[in-house]
């Protein structure tokens, strides 16, 4: 290994990197973009064109990615974390086909971009009344008091959770998602995350025995109208599916949210366009997603040997696709470091492809395009109070601890 390699290595899940990690991909992209990272474990793919063929891969699973994840663990802490293990192996997202069809068919319908288009309305009016209680108070930050809390709001009234809960809720999402984002696990983050898991189950049990009771048209009584059918959805990927559906619906859109916003505030040029044609939000909302994603990576394991851009990859190797790394690559995007909120050709994999394409897809951009507008016109003097920012440190998941600005 060269000097430069282990540099990388060196680099990775540093205060640095996560505040800036676009020249480090642009760094290994040109040099090692198929690169075996000692520290993670893992072969990271930094290239466009090897990002995207590897999401279409079917010899690239997403079912043995909790193992590969607990591997990192000592033997004893594993045997301990057994129940996470279980948890997180039947969620959609780390399942493979059949079961990976059959549960999200299970969801697809309320995902649709008909379905989320009939919440639009409701969508408009929980922004304009988070952005009533900023009016007149000078400053905010737009993290805690927008960027989050409008996702969260939405997916709770989706799943038919209580919103005075969601704040707990979203600790223990935070829980979990720290420990399956993270460039590395430890038994403390481990331990932490079957915590929350069992918290959350309990509560998913309550609302779901309260559900069967007394059907509501939200997705927990749907889930549950599908499991009480046996052959679609057993108990615990019931839980699972609700699990994993509150924290990804809303984790990664108040990420693209915020950083969305800091985009603009970063580019005044790009933001005053926007705030003169509003009619450009879907273009800007496509480019928020290539230009600074809140998701970053995505991670698969080889099901058997193989061979990409000339390296070897043996089966059970682990593979860290960085989405990141493939929306800023000069081969694909011109000028790739520009935010152009009228760029056309736009081709980005934010969202991933093939079969595991996000199903919130449709909800996250209707979120961003009504969220990033109003908040323009309300607040057109809207800027940054510091450039100084705090980032979360997770490797998948690229999102703002607060984004604190003049308005």
């Amino acid at each position: 290994m060269t000097q430069t390699e282990k540099g990388f290595d060196n680099y990775l899940l540093t205060p640095e990197f996560f505040a800036d990690p676009y020249p480090f991909y642009h760094r290994l992209r040109s040099t090692e973009p198929v690169y075996w990272s000692d520290r993670l474990g893992a072969w990271l793919l930094t290239r466009y064109a090897d990002v995207s063929s590897a999401l279409h891969d079917s010899r690239l699973k997403s079912g043995n990615r909790i193992q590969a994840i607990m591997s990192q663990l000592p033997e004893t802490v594993r045997r301990e974390m057994q129940p996470l293990y279980q948890h997180l192996t039947k969620m959609m997202a780390f399942t493979d086909p059949p079961d990976h069809t059959r549960l999200r068919t299970l969801v697809g319908k309320a995902f649709t971009p008909a379905t989320v288009a009939g919440l639009r309305p409701r969508i408009q009016r929980i922004v304009d009344e988070l952005l009533n209680q900023l009016e007149g108070g000078g400053e905010a930050d737009l993290v805690r008091d927008f960027a989050y809390p409008l996702p969260a709001i939405v997916i709770c009234e989706m799943l038919g959770i209580p919103l005075e809960v969601r704040d707990r809720f979203k600790q223990w999402s935070n829980d979990i998602v720290g420990f399956v984002s993270a460039g590395q696990v430890t038994p403390l983050k481990a331990e932490t995350a079957q915590r929350s898991v069992a918290a959350l189950t309990e509560c998913f049990s309550e609302l779901s025995e309260q559900r069967r009771q007394h059907p509501r048209e939200d997705l927990i009584s749907a889930l549950v109208i599908a499991e009480d059918k046996g052959d679609k959805l057993t108990q615990d990927e019931l839980f699972s599916m609700c699990v994993q559906l509150f924290f990804a619906g809303f984790e990664t859109t108040e990420g693209l949210i915020g950083n969305g916003l800091l985009a603009l505030m970063r580019n005044p040029a790009q933001l005053k366009k926007l705030q003169d044609n509003p009619s450009l939000i879907g273009t800007a909302v496509e480019e928020f997603l290539r230009y600074d994603n809140s998701v970053q990576r995505q991670a698969r394991v080889a099901s058997v040997d193989l061979e990409i851009s000339g390296q070897r990859i043996l089966k059970g190797h682990y593979l860290l696709l960085f989405i990141g790394a493939a929306n800023r690559d000069p081969a694909q995007f011109p000028d790739p470091d520009r935010l152009d909120i009228n760029r056309r050709e736009n081709k980005h994999v934010a969202f991933g492809h093939g079969i595991h394409f996000c199903i919130g897809a449709p909800l996250a951009r209707l979120e961003a395009e009504i969220a990033i507008n109003t908040i323009l016109r309300r607040f057109p003097t809207l800027r940054l109070m510091s450039q100084s920012l705090e980032w979360e440190e997770l490797l998948a998941l690229r999102k703002l601890k607060s984004l604190k600005t003049s308005i």
